[in-house]
């Protein structure tokens, strides 16, 4: 069975045949820099209390993680939204483990800072079964480490693209979250971590269910 970072590898290499050269340049200038700021290094991680929120679902309900956490475990993961492809494949990807996740316990929640009407066109396109949740501004990623602000140069390119941030992500244009999902157990602390700044790799889903199968 095919991994899901080796299905992202394989659509970054055909995308990158589609990109500009000049494009490809400043997508990865932006990618190193990131990488070399240490962000991911300095994101919540393994032992650490998970900062509590309440954010609205897809469907305009209100979710906060006190009440997920009363039911059992949280996989929280976040991405950047319904306009990156690699989220998509991420997002399906959780959506064909969502049984094996609920099996043991657990619930699934994904958080972008895109506002509800996006998640819910993304729900509905992959027929998700568990909620996405809108981080409008970016606080929720903030308390775990993991916003930062795109640079000018790449958001004209996102601009160019079409991805209408400053829509999607009513007004906060600039601020994204790394790509990262954390195990979380009833008492709250983060027993598994992965937080990558580059956004075409994510957490793989065995690697998940093997942190909440070594759950006490």
């Amino acid at each position: 069975m095919t991994t899901l970072n080796a299905e992202l590898r394989t659509f970054y290499e055909a995308r990158q045949q589609q990109i500009p050269a000049e494009i490809r340049e400043i997508m990865q200038r932006a990618g190193q820099e990131l990488a070399d700021t240490g962000q991911a290094d300095r994101a919540l991680a393994t032992g650490a209390q998970a900062p509590r929120f309440s954010l609205p679902t897809a469907t305009g309900r209100t979710l906060a993680l006190d009440d997920l956490l009363a039911d059992g475990p949280v996989v929280l993961t976040f991405y950047r939204g319904a306009w990156c492809p690699y989220c998509n494949i991420a997002l399906r990807s959780l959506q064909q483990h969502h049984a094996d996740v609920t099996a043991r316990g657990a619930r699934l929640v994904a958080v972008s800072p895109q506002i509800p009407d996006e998640s819910l066109t993304l729900a509905e396109k992959h027929g998700l079964a568990f909620d996405v949740l809108s981080d409008i501004g970016s606080d929720t990623a903030k308390q775990y480490g993991l916003a930062f602000d795109v640079p000018d140069d790449l958001a004209a390119v996102y601009d160019k693209l079409g991805f209408d941030l400053q829509r999607v992500n009513d007004g906060h244009p600039r601020t994204l979250p790394l790509p990262a999902t954390y195990v979380i157990d009833r008492a709250g602390v983060i027993r598994w971590a992965f937080v990558n700044t580059d956004y075409t790799t994510r957490a793989e889903p065995a690697d998940i269910l093997a942190a909440l199968d070594a759950l006490d």
